[in-house]
């Protein structure tokens, strides 16, 4: 009897799939031909603005280069930065105390700061330099009484109030008032919870504004308070109005004094106001690319 051997029966292999056709093809970065009109267009514009700046001699550049480094004019600089310096200082302590102030639970000590921010943020700053000024007017001698009884020290305000001292009292006294509400809004904008795990932990109040509040609200503070100061080197140029000669009293003195140098006199203050302000800038980002990182609050 002949066995026959069936053969192996084998799975036929599944069928490849379709090839996609999409898959083949190269990606290509959609064209943005508006995009390039627009640029070249601009890049024109600002070639030709620079072309003409430079090609224009009613702006007076040879003359510049002799202002701008100048002995009278580097004395005024010294004295905007100067003015502005102090006043930075003693007005952000001034806005320190002011926001505590109205973070009080004392309804006297928090009406006060609110009235001092109101009113000093209310009145023109060339108005309070002037007043500030003449003070004699208003207070002839200021010193210590002692109450309902005799003077202990007084003083002559006139020999007080010299024009250096005016305009720092005076730009004091508004730069406190609106450091105070960048403080303030630093402050607040302090996670509760925060504060709730200090007063858990038994901290003092001066313990838990200085370790824990403080370090978290400086990532406010910080930053706005030197976009602030952009602001007080511009204002600094109304101490010229209390007969304190900065880089803008010279400017003015300088272009009244030599009028065919006007343009050139006025491009110098130009370029030096925007030089403080560019300088500041810089500082302004590195500070806050500093403090977006984060601060470690200290134990």
């Amino acid at each position: 009897m002949t066995t026959t051997a069936t053969p192996a029966t084998t799975e036929a292999d599944p069928p490849a799939p379709p090839e996609d056709p999409l898959a083949t093809r190269r990606v290509a970065p959609r064209r943005r031909y508006g995009r390039w009109v627009v640029t070249a267009i601009v890049l024109a514009l600002t070639v030709e603005a620079v072309r003409a700046l430079a090609a224009n001699p009613a702006y007076q550049w040879d003359r510049i280069s002799y202002y701008f480094t100048l002995d009278v004019v580097l004395d005024a600089l010294l004295v905007t930065l100067e003015v502005t310096a102090v006043s930075a200082v003693v007005g952000f302590v001034g806005g320190v105390i002011l926001a505590l102030g109205r973070l009080s639970g004392n309804p006297l000590v928090n009406a006060l700061s609110w009235f001092y921010i109101w009113f000093f943020r209310s009145l023109p700053l060339v108005v309070l330099l002037i007043i500030i000024f003449n003070a004699s007017l208003f207070f002839p001698r200021i010193g210590i009484n002692i109450p309902f009884g005799p003077s202990l020290v007084s003083y002559d305000v006139d020999g007080l109030l010299v024009p250096f001292v005016a305009a720092v009292v005076g730009l004091s006294l508004n730069e406190a008032a609106f450091a105070a509400e960048i403080i303030r809004g630093g402050l607040l904008s302090v996670d509760h919870g925060q504060i709730e795990a200090a007063n858990a932990l038994g901290l003092s109040p001066w313990r838990r504004l200085r370790q824990v509040v403080l370090p978290q609200a400086l990532r406010s503070i910080v930053p706005g308070y030197v976009n602030q100061l952009i602001g007080l080197v511009k204002a600094s140029s109304l101490v010229y109005y209390v007969s304190l000669v900065d880089l803008f009293g010279i400017v003015y003195q300088l272009e009244s004094t030599h009028v065919s140098d006007k343009v050139a006199i006025l491009l110098v203050g130009t370029a030096w106001y925007l030089l403080l302000a560019a300088v500041l800038s810089v500082l302004q980002h590195y500070v806050e690319r500093h403090y977006s990182r984060g601060w470690e609050v200290r134990r």
